[in-house]
């Protein structure tokens, strides 16, 4: 297979259907695309039905394209990232994998307009965060829910208002920034550094007043990320965590206990905004985003430094700072998707955290509509029922 036939299939897979996000090359199966969050059957020609070992291995190869140290990466790690453009259609970040001795490859879509914060309909506290001057920003979720769109919308925003040096540390580059008022210098990990951790490193001796760093992976990069933001950087990163306070607990986690309390010191002040996201499927088709959005007052602070407890958990604190445009996964699923009719009650129940409070607020909302909050009907009080009396006393 050569890369000309490479590009015909990518072409093929991409015309196949809309708003594709994933191509998926596996054994045994057709090549597939994700639309929408599902995984659907490309048709080429000759017909595929089921992908054959060699097949997969050698688009794998076609990928890589005899990049030495990406084949060692993948002999010995078992699974290599790297960028691919499709000239004037797509680029795509790839991740080749084996399985069972048997190559495999994802590829995830890349988008060549930079987002916007109003054309992502982004909650207005992302704004806030553009304007922040230091600290540590994160943006949370599972892989494919969009932080890297988040991200790249937070930074736009920064380009277009201050004129500031903003150097970016990924895994592979995905959306590329042009100079408007701030310069960006856009660094690949393999290609223009070896780790995070060194990336970031030297980043602190290139004068950025922005710093964004892919993924906070280790101990190292958390460490020295913690560092540039207490020296008046902007520290922009991710986690693959479910919400603000599994992501504290992830990066307590990555230090010895002996230093919980210095490391709960700092991140306490840091830490500006802790931002979890979840894609939902969208009534009319397509996914719609869902936050949970924390910032940095004193009562966050205090629950950093000794832990959650009783009446001071994460939750309770987001739940009481609405008015500085933060909101918990519940509040932005049920009254604000949910509300505008953009989620199934199903769907709002299904992703909620606490479904409890999720199921009181629909309940609120369906009353407000003079919907119907219960199934059970035709209640009716039993006369029969109770101690019935002869005269010689009750009887029962």
């Amino acid at each position: 297979m050569r890369s000309q036939e490479t590009d015909h299939i990518l072409s093929r897979m991409l015309a196949s259907k809309r708003n594709i996000s994933d191509l998926n090359i596996t054994v045994g199966k057709p090549f597939q695309v994700e639309s929408a969050g599902e995984l659907l059957p490309v048709k080429v020609d000759p017909p595929i039905d089921s992908l054959t070992p060699f097949q997969t291995e050698t688009f794998a190869l076609n990928l890589i394209n005899n990049d030495r140290r990406l084949c060692e990466i993948l002999l010995e790690q078992g699974s290599c990232d790297l960028s691919y453009q499709l000239p004037e259609k797509a680029r795509f970040r790839v991740n080749v994998f084996s399985q069972k001795n048997q190559s495999c490859v994802v590829m995830r879509k890349l988008e060549t307009g930079i987002p916007t914060c109003a054309e992502l309909q982004l909650p207005s506290a992302f704004q806030e965060m553009a304007k922040e001057k230091n600290g540590i920003v994160l943006i949370t979720g599972a892989t494919g829910t969009g932080k890297t769109t988040s991200l790249a919308a937070i930074l736009n925003e920064i380009n277009e208002s201050r004129a500031v040096h903003i150097i970016t540390l990924e895994d592979p580059i995905e959306y590329q920034h042009p100079h408007k008022k701030g310069t960006f210098n856009q660094r690949e990990l393999g290609c223009d550094f070896d780790t995070f951790a060194n990336g970031l490193r030297a980043a602190l001796r290139q004068a950025p007043k922005v710093i964004l760093v892919g993924e906070m992976r280790d101990r190292e990069t958390v460490e020295i990320g913690l560092s540039a933001a207490e020296t008046g950087h902007l520290v922009l990163s991710t986690l693959h965590t479910s919400d603000a306070g599994q992501t504290i607990n992830r990066i307590l986690g990555m230090f010895n206990i002996e230093e919980e309390k210095q490391i709960r010191n700092r991140l306490a002040d840091a830490l500006k905004w802790v931002v979890a996201q979840r894609l939902l499927p969208n009534v009319g088709g397509g996914r719609v985003a869902a936050f949970e959005i924390m910032g940095n007052n004193l009562r966050t602070k205090e629950t950093i430094c000794h832990g959650e407890s009783e009446g001071k958990t994460f939750y309770d604190i987001i739940q009481d700072g609405q008015a500085f445009g933060w909101t918990t996964f519940d509040n932005s699923i049920t009254n604000s998707l949910y509300k505008q009719g953009l989620v199934t009650e199903e769907t709002a129940m299904a992703y909620a955290s606490r479904k409890a409070v999720a199921g009181r607020s629909i309940d609120t909302i369906k009353s407000s509509r003079g919907e119907k909050t219960t199934d059970i009907e035709h209640l009716e009080i039993d006369d029969g029922y109770g101690p019935k009396g002869d005269g010689n006393g009750p009887k029962f």
